[in-house]
This record gives structure tokens, sequence and C-alpha cells, in this order.
């Protein structure tokens, strides 16, 4: 079973994001900050990474940024999950190397398209 972590804040969107990913038979990980987020990173070495943009600590982008530039986490998709749903949000959040941007309120058809298209299943 593929493992996704979900970074965010929001204790609703966690759910319903989490809510979705488990219905679409992934295992769900989650986390509500960036330093969390890395701990679960280093530990767990999830197979994709749904992230918030605006997280206390670091901000998403700089996560992003981070897990791009490291050799061991580069390859792990990064799709970010924002209010922020400017055009040059999303063009910051692909030139940091993210593989996806779902805006919010997060459709559960668009969500499940996205893993499909980052995840071999």
């Amino acid at each position: 079973m593929n493992t996704v972590l979900v970074v965010e804040d929001g204790l609703t969107d966690m759910e319903i994001i989490s809510c979705y990913l488990q219905q679409a038979g992934y295992s769900v990980m989650s986390a509500k900050s960036s330093e969390e987020a890395q701990e679960k990173i280093d530990i767990n070495k999830p197979d994709i990474i749904f992230l918030d943009v605006i997280l206390p600590g670091k901000s998403g982008f700089e996560i992003c940024r981070e897990l791009k530039i490291n050799p061991e986490t580069s390859k792990i998709p990064v799709v970010f999950c924002s209010t922020k749903n400017s055009d040059v949000d999303k063009i910051w959040g692909n030139m940091l190397g993210a593989d996806g941007y779902l805006s919010k309120p997060i459709d559960r058809e668009e969500l499940v398209g996205i893993l499909k298209r980052l995840i071999n299943n």
C-alpha cells in the first residue's frame, strides 16, 4: 500500500484530504507543522506528499524547495493543497519542483486524478 503524507495545519482540511486518500486505498500519515513533516519524511519516506502552503514554521514553498534539492527526497512527488490559488502561486510552486497544485476546497476527483498520475499503482 502506498503511503501519503498530508501536511496541513487546519483540522477540517486534514480530515477531508485524509478521508479522500483512505477511500482511494492509501495509507495516510499526517503532520501539522514543517518540523513534524520533516521528522515523518526522514523516518518514513512517503510515496507522495500533499502540502499546504501556509504552515507554522517553514512555508510549504520552503519545504518543497528543500525536498527537491535533497537527493534522498527529490523523487518524492509533492502536491500543494492551498487556498492560495492564484496563477502566480501555481507558477511559483511549479518553479520549486511541485508535481501538482490543488486549490481548496479539495475536489475528490481531482485529488484521485493527481494520485493516479503521480503514483504507479
